[in-house]
């Protein structure tokens, strides 16, 4: 059995915040330097009691609205999110009662950010491979604008939500479709992305607490998502290129036998860097963030199916997937376009 990837789907929530509006509130910063800096013109932000799973549902409807599948024939769900409707019970168990999944079905969550769609590939293979399923569908959905503090401009110009679908199943033949894999994880860089306040470690935040101003003068409290920019440009500049590398290596190709690079959606700055540094064509290095921002483990998947739309994608073409970021997790893999 060879795992394939069928099917990409995705949602984006109602409300859309425009460079005009983030230029309105902070003065200091233009529309254009907001473009400038981020590649951003546009993110679409979840409403009020609008959670993950409602944008992961809406994005597993799509692909069954498309007949590729029915929700009868699906047999596993994974579900990818930093932000689930609850700590308890799993988020995929609602989703598998909202989507009219068969209760045969295993489902579960999987707790990861910019990488996670990479690694949700993995899981999805494995248990098709192992002929522990034949559908498998990944979903990832995020509403980290929800962490973030509305006078934090350093992450509010960035960050988007939105729920993408992808249909992983049993494909014919004896080629490989998806992988191999490269995998990494440096938690020493878990302080530089976080939101400090929430789990079990640290509790809730004080009701009264006031917000810390930083020296940009961004606000945020300890229930805030808090980015050390330039640390995260250090690492993802360190770990993307020998990631790609070693993916290269280990599957024995070239930078010229991948058609096209489908990098994690963090900032245009961040992807024209690694582009750069990595020599790889900009003809065959995708970004489509412009019009949605970083949907963190929603990007890669965003992304592919753009660029399937733009006709950058045809059956046959080898793409190359790398995710990176809070963790510090990331993860590299190849998937051959059916």
């Amino acid at each position: 059995m060879r795992a394939t990837v069928a099917a990409i789907e995705y949602h984006f929530p109602e409300h859309c915040l425009s460079n005009e509006q983030l230029a309105a509130e902070f003065p200091e910063w233009s529309v254009e330097k907001i473009e400038e800096k981020t590649g951003i013109a546009e993110r679409w932000i979840a409403a009020e009691g609008e959670c993950s799973s409602d944008l992961g549902v809406a994005a597993a409807q799509k692909i069954f609205a498309s007949c590729v599948c029915k929700p009868a024939d699906i047999d596993y769900i994974l579900f990818c999110t930093q932000s689930p409707d609850h700590f308890l019970p799993t988020t995929a168990c609602v989703m598998q009662q909202r989507l009219g999944i068969p209760t045969s079905a295993g489902a579960l969550d999987f707790n990861l950010g910019c990488s996670g769609y990479v690694y949700g590939l993995g899981l999805a293979k494995a248990l098709i491979e192992t002929g522990q399923a034949t559908n498998v569908l990944l979903v990832t959905a995020e509403t980290y604008t929800k962490f973030i503090h509305p006078k934090d401009k350093s992450v509010r110009t960035l960050f988007g939500d939105a729920g993408a679908a992808t249909l992983v199943r049993d494909g014919a033949g004896n080629d490989e479709f998806i992988g191999p894999f490269v995998y990494g994880t440096d938690g020493s860089g878990a302080e530089n992305l976080i939101v400090p306040t929430g789990g079990m470690r640290r509790r809730a935040a004080p009701a009264n607490e006031e917000p810390a101003v930083d020296a940009d003068g961004n606000l945020r409290t300890s229930a805030s998502l808090y980015m050390n920019g330039p640390e995260i440009f250090t690492f993802a500049l360190r770990a993307v290129p020998k990631v790609v590398q070693e993916l290269l290596s280990r599957s024995g190709k070239e930078l010229a036998d991948i058609d096209l690079f489908v990098f994690h959606q963090a900032n245009l700055y961040m992807l024209e860097h690694l582009r750069k540094k990595l020599k790889i064509p900009a003809e065959k290095f995708f970004v489509g963030l412009r019009d949605c921002g970083n949907t963190v483990s929603c990007t890669i998947p965003i992304a592919l199916k753009q660029a399937a739309d733009q006709g950058r994608l045809k059956a046959g073409s080898l793409v190359m997937l790398a995710g990176f970021g809070v963790g510090y997790s990331w993860g590299a893999t190849l998937v051959r376009w059916v």
